[in-house]
């Protein structure tokens, strides 16, 4: 079958626990990195459900990100891996439960390589990172100059993007129509690489990208234009774009769970002004909630974290998840 498989030494008994994706226990467990490789092995759980699952059909991935405790991702792997037969082990490897541990994202790397990982997600801040670390990356990743999904294979670490495609399936599915003549992007890291490539491949006439740093907007609006000449540009202020906007790309960790806050004054914000959203976690984040009380129509950063996934776990086992079945996890993972 077209598994990627864990290496061998990987834990025995198949994993055990609740069913529901808000009851999987084991999907919270962090270790700091020596711990990664030493400890991990012997963490794992090793209570037998009665589910068989051969050898060959067990695989462990992860999620390398700060702030990434209520990621509902490590349950969709997992629940859709058990629907195939196959036992998946996802782990969160969060960067801010790792201070002081000296970790490196090069030797966080090396560690889940080592111990056999298959694959791993990607998030913020280590998208563009990443890459400097990969022996291969896809052509979109490459152009996009960001990675979401790394796959360990036949000793090489292959960089992809998945985000991209998820975003504009998404925005397709739940802004259909929508006028994409001007729209203004908050946020040019690894996130806004992604959206802002799906929003020029889906036909919009010109891209405005506003970012804190003001070199990043300019690196990401210059990679852009050679491949969509005169239509993208880095602004300096939101403020000066988007009276004239059809919509508003928020891609920024600002609304997140551990970021909370509005990336703009909501006053900017007016009735015939589309906008979408990448935080999920809270699915209703600050900007939404104001957009919707000014009349906006608002896209929610759900679409894309379920579509990333369904992609990302294609990549890892070479199996297509079921759309059906993935949207029922995330709906029942709760807050997580």
């Amino acid at each position: 079958m077209a598994v990627c498989r864990a290496r061998r030494h990987w834990f025995s008994p198949p994993v055990g626990g609740p069913r529901t994706a808000g009851e999987r226990r084991h999907s919270g467990f962090v270790w700091p990195l020596p711990a990664v490789c030493t400890t991990i092995l012997t963490k794992l759980p090793s209570r037998s459900d009665g589910v068989h699952v051969r050898p060959d059909r067990r695989i462990l991935l992860g999620l390398i990100g700060a702030g990434i405790q209520q990621s509902r991702t490590p349950a969709l792997h997992e629940l859709e891996a058990e629907a195939h037969g196959i036992r998946c082990l996802y782990q969160l490897l969060d960067l801010d439960l790792m201070h002081g541990d000296h970790i490196s994202l090069a030797s966080l790397l090396d560690a889940a390589e080592q111990v056999g990982f298959a694959g791993l997600n990607i998030t913020h801040p280590c998208k563009q990172d990443v890459m400097a670390h990969l022996t291969a990356l896809s052509d979109d990743a490459g152009e996009l100059g960001a990675v979401n999904t790394v796959v360990f294979r036949d000793g090489g670490r292959i960089g992809y993007n998945t985000d991209w495609l998820a975003f504009r399936r998404s925005f397709e599915a739940g802004l259909m129509n929508a006028s994409l003549n001007r729209v203004v992007q908050l946020g040019a890291g690894g996130a806004g690489s992604a959206t802002a490539y799906a929003m020029l491949r889906m036909g919009a006439g010109h891209l405005s990208i506003v970012d804190s740093v003001q070199q990043r907007a300019i690196a990401l609006s210059d990679r852009l234009d050679t491949l969509f000449p005169g239509r993208v540009s880095a602004v300096h202020q939101v403020a000066d774009v988007i009276a004239d906007a059809d919509g508003l790309i928020h891609a920024t960790p600002t609304g997140m769970a551990s970021h909370p806050g509005m990336p703009l004054p909501p006053t900017l914000l007016r009735t015939d002004l589309w906008v979408a959203e990448v935080v999920y976690v809270p699915v209703d984040t600050s900007l939404l909630l104001a957009a919707r009380e000014r009349g906006c129509r608002t896209l929610d950063g759900t679409g894309m974290a379920l579509w990333q996934a369904i992609e990302s776990f294609r990549l890892f086992t070479g199996l297509e998840a079921s759309p059906e079945r993935v949207r029922g996890f995330f709906a029942q993972g709760g807050t997580r």
